[in-house]
């Protein structure tokens, strides 16, 4: 027992060490580095903008347009310099989603000041793993909901009414599903951050397990365009299978902690 006290005690003095190093960084500090790190990522989007402005031509036709075309739409431009303020936003969309991982990168660099050493291993671990979940969010809504979504929008209706699109309007929905699938791919990795803060455990995310199903469905109901309840649920069902797999991450977690 007194091997265990001398050992928890010496962690305890280790950790409170580590604090007192750490508020040795003044306000303004912070600020400098916060500074730094947004520069980094700004030069990282920028250059990524410039790899993906290079091959424009390819992907508007090969990636970008392919799911209208394949759904049978005809996309349409309405506005005056409306095509080149198009290819500005899809540099700019595209340039944001190849960066990820490098500014996720940048911002775990910025708040590893406030971890223990210990904690500063689960950087790397965290960047590949939120870069991970946030494509594989953009990668399902791409290949799985919106050509579900589309191919609704173009067959519904009555043949007396042409559906033609407008190309700004189709971008502001590829950009929004693409965006809002990223973000909520994110659920385990938010689990395991807030569970290793000691925020949150399994009990807690099965507790709200029914009001998290009402939620999903409601965030299904407005970032879904259409009304089919086919697209709505493409769009839950995953969103609630990481759920599930955040709480067994959480039960992980505090597994170990046991």
């Amino acid at each position: 027992m007194n091997d265990n006290e001398n050992i928890e005690e010496e962690k305890n003095a280790d950790q409170e060490k580590q604090l007192d190093e750490k508020s040795n960084m003044s306000f303004l500090e912070h600020i400098q580095e916060l500074r730094k790190r947004i520069i980094i990522s700004i030069v990282g989007v920028i250059i990524s903008c410039a790899c993906v402005g290079y091959f424009i031509s390819d992907l508007m036709n090969n990636i970008f347009l392919k799911p209208a075309l394949d759904a049978g739409m005809e996309l349409q431009n309405l506005i005056p310099f409306g095509q080149p303020f198009l290819y500005f936003k899809v540099i700019l969309a595209a340039g944001l989603i190849l960066s990820t991982p490098f500014m996720l990168y940048q911002f775990w660099i910025f708040i590893s000041p406030a971890l223990y050493k210990n904690e500063k291993k689960w950087i790397s671990k965290l960047t590949f793993f939120t870069s991970i979940c946030f494509l594989g969010g953009v990668l399902f809504s791409y290949f799985v909901l919106i050509p579900t979504m589309l191919s609704f929008a173009a067959s519904f209706g009555t043949e007396t009414i042409e559906n033609r699109i407008d190309v700004n309007a189709y971008f502001g929905f590829i950009s929004l599903i693409l965006i809002a699938m990223g973000v909520l791919f994110e659920f385990p990795v938010l689990s395991f951050v807030l569970t290793k803060m000691g925020l949150v455990n399994s009990k807690l995310l099965s507790k709200y397990r029914r009001h998290s199903i009402i939620v999903i469905l409601i965030l299904a109901a407005i970032l879904t365009p259409t009304p089919d309840p086919i697209s709505q649920l493409i769009f839950a069902a995953p969103i609630f299978l990481l759920y599930e797999l955040s709480i067994f991450i959480s039960w992980l977690i505090g597994k170990k902690k046991v």
